[in-house]
């Protein structure tokens, strides 16, 4: 009767399931008083303990460890309705509701699946399960009287969970967007699954009551919704939560890249006073390696001060509008072009500065535009036309 999938489906769904959980507990341990992040944890732990117990080697074990033949059914069955309703209780509080309705639906929930699992284990102490059934337990006991009930009892009370599961997500993924979003349409699939696993074994228990056979989708098919569930459940809960830091990486990898052109024009600008760290990026976070550059870049551009040239940076802004460029483009361009000839100037005339009677300080504060203005051919020709008289001169 140990047909179906081995241990390794199981046990390997269960693990996935409790990796998810450690690695968010150090996160944890850091933000105790978060809410959603305990009971994610909680709930991705229930979830890997259900695969172990629901494993047929586990099965064995419970059933010889207690001496009750077919004890682990309502052990599985119960630690099931428990998942269910913590599963349904995190949704509940975690998308947004009125207060008092989110009070009154976690009360009726907590109680109706209490009286679940009450109910799951006396129908199993009323009813008759000689024979050990390790796999098929489900369609085995379809007609037997208590039993066959607390078998619709555990399904039943599963796939409401999961339904209302399921609506609840789809409805709160149309309203948002990002991470969360995303997260939400992976617990949709994965409440799908929850409902697919219930709806195959019921069926596979009405047709023991109709004389027919269809214990393959027991054995053979259920048990790969729940496994699939299980990899759709965890990421559907982890993205949220590491979603943001994600997305705050990539915006820190990107700007760094943006920042390339300043940075390499910049880098060996003398910066007295300043005190400059060296980070290897490989070791360093993105967004901790993105402040120290953009502050190594402000001192760059602060030691260039005194060899600013408003003159330059006026050219370069009629210049860059007429080559079509917006009002804010044109800026950034300008004070590129400003930087990169004090960045000349500084090279080949050091102790010469710039005294004018308007400000010369820099207009567009945003490094990124300035960075890619760089490139651009209104900096790169005033940056030649400046550059070319230093370089024609004798040494």
């Amino acid at each position: 009767m140990a047909s179906g999938p081995s241990n390794v489906v199981y046990y390997s769904s269960g693990i996935i399931l409790w990796l998810a959980c450690a690695v968010k507990l150090p996160a944890l341990a850091r933000r105790r008083n978060d809410a959603l992040l305990g009971a994610a944890c909680r709930l991705l732990f229930a979830g890997g303990c259900i695969m172990f117990l629901a494993a047929p080697d586990t099965v064995v074990a419970i059933n010889r460890a207690t001496g009750i033949t077919n004890f682990s059914a309502p052990v599985v069955y119960a630690t099931l309705a428990v998942y269910s309703a913590a599963s349904f209780l995190l949704i509940i509080n975690w998308r947004p509701a009125p207060e008092e309705q989110t009070r009154r639906i976690s009360r009726w929930c907590l109680i109706g699946y209490s009286t679940a699992v009450l109910i799951i284990f006396l129908l199993f102490w009323a009813g008759s399960t000689p024979v050990e059934q390790i796999t098929l337990f489900d369609a085995y006991y379809a007609n037997t009287p208590y039993i066959r009930e607390m078998i619709v009892t555990y399904l039943v009370a599963h796939g409401v969970a999961a339904t209302a599961s399921l609506v609840l997500c789809w409805r709160w993924s149309r309203k948002i967007r990002g991470s969360l979003r995303a997260g939400l349409r992976l617990l949709v699939a994965a409440y799908l699954l929850h409902v697919s696993y219930d709806v195959t074994r019921l069926v596979a228990v009405a047709a023991r009551w109709t004389g027919h056979n269809l214990d393959f989708l027991i054995d053979q098919v259920s048990p790969r919704f729940a496994a699939l569930s299980a990899v759709f459940g965890t990421a559907g809960f982890m993205l949220p939560l590491v979603g943001p830091r994600m997305a705050d990486t990539a915006r820190a990898v990107r700007q760094l890249r943006q920042l390339t052109p300043l940075w390499r024009a910049l880098q060996q600008v003398h910066t007295p006073g300043a005190v400059r760290t060296t980070l290897p990026w490989w070791r360093t976070p993105p967004a901790l390696l993105l402040t120290s550059r953009k502050t190594a870049l402000y001192d760059a551009i602060l030691a260039l001060t005194p060899h600013f040239d408003p003159a330059v940076r006026d050219a370069a802004y009629h210049s860059a509008l007429r080559c079509g460029d917006n009002e804010r483009t044109a800026a950034a361009t300008a004070d590129a072009a400003m930087i990169m000839v004090a960045l000349e100037r500084q090279r080949t005339a050091p102790e010469e500065h710039h005294d004018h009677t308007h400000p010369t300080g820099w207009r567009s504060q945003d490094l990124i535009p300035l960075s890619l203005a760089i490139s651009s051919s209104v900096v790169q020709n005033i940056h030649a036309h400046h550059r070319a008289p230093a370089e024609s001169s004798p040494s």
